[in-house]
């Protein structure tokens, strides 16, 4: 059975490619960056490296005896000094030069769909270097490109939660968000299919007035939507370029630009946005019970 090296494991969705791998009986190597991280990996593995992927001495040998590497490595929002280009370009390129330095025959790698059209985009451009090169590589690779995850729209559902939910355009744009679960049943399956590259969504396609209102719906709440003109979104973006930090308008600018284009591709898997804002309206309501029967301090 091949060994797979897993890079990003301690987000949303590299928790869950560490869970499909390990049901599938591949053994594997977890990298983590810090000491703590390593704790919840060991019912998968005992085979835990540290290391930076910024740092490419930290990895040296991180790919020996492997054959197999993936990688959700990537950030969100910039911060503490670190830029997409040191992590989703970088760190990646680090990760890959250690793999074929190691001899590992596949690397698998979590892109963006659409990327290739959105290169101009900070939160994308990165990501679109590191996909040129790993093509450029000798090493096989699988790119997997997915659409919107549901926790990315988990802002939807605070903001209904809040009252109102401002959406650019008229709402008619649609999507086919995944869940982190099935996309990572889907990635293991293209890895074991040797696909090259494909973009991959969830069963559902679903208009973004669909989803506010769905958001609306599993709170109990009267749908209470405002639409902003595509003018002024895309007038605002260039001014936050502008004026704002990157790692401000980065994540919005990448907000903006996929709300106001259909964002549909290939549907794969069995769970719906539906079921996901279910269980967080009910996580919401565990927590909200937990703060009220704290001890209040006297």
């Amino acid at each position: 059975m091949k060994k797979i090296l897993i890079a990003g494991a301690t987000g949303t969705l590299g928790r869950e490619l560490v869970r499909e791998l390990h049901e599938r009986g591949y053994p594997l190597r977890i990298l983590v960056r810090k000491e703590e991280q390593a704790g919840q990996f060991r019912i998968f593995t005992d085979d835990i490296r540290l290391g930076q992927v910024t740092q490419r001495e930290t990895l040296r040998g991180v790919a020996e005896g492997v054959d197999a590497v993936f990688s959700a490595v990537g950030i969100t929002r910039q911060k503490d000094g670190i830029t997409y280009q040191d992590v989703d370009y970088g760190g990646n390129s680090n990760l890959l030069k250690e793999s074929i330095s190691a001899g590992a025959a596949h690397f698998v790698y979590i892109a963006s769909l659409n990327g290739e059209e959105m290169r101009e985009l900070k939160m994308i451009e990165a990501k679109e270097r590191f996909v040129d090169e790993l093509k450029s590589s000798p090493i096989r690779h699988t790119i997997v490109r997915p659409n919107g995850f549901f926790s990315d729209l988990l802002e939807l559902l605070k903001m209904a939660r809040n009252g109102r939910i401002y959406l650019p355009g008229n709402g008619s744009y649609k999507v086919n968000p995944i869940s982190t679960k099935d996309l990572a049943l889907v990635v293991a399956d293209m890895f074991e299919g040797k696909v090259d590259e494909e973009g991959v969504g969830g069963p559902q396609i679903l208009s973004q007035k669909e989803i506010a209102e769905m958001a609306f719906r599993v709170l109990g709440k009267p749908a209470k939507i405002t639409y902003l003109p595509e003018a002024l979104v895309t007038a605002a973006t260039k001014v936050m370029r502008l004026f704002t930090p990157i790692s401000v308008y980065g994540p919005l600018e990448f907000f903006f630009t996929v709300s106001t284009r259909d964002m549909i591709t290939e549907q794969y898997g069995d769970e719906t946005l539906e079921e996901f804002y279910l269980n967080a309206v009910r996580e919401m309501s565990s927590n909200e019970d937990d703060l009220m029967n704290e001890p209040q301090k006297v």
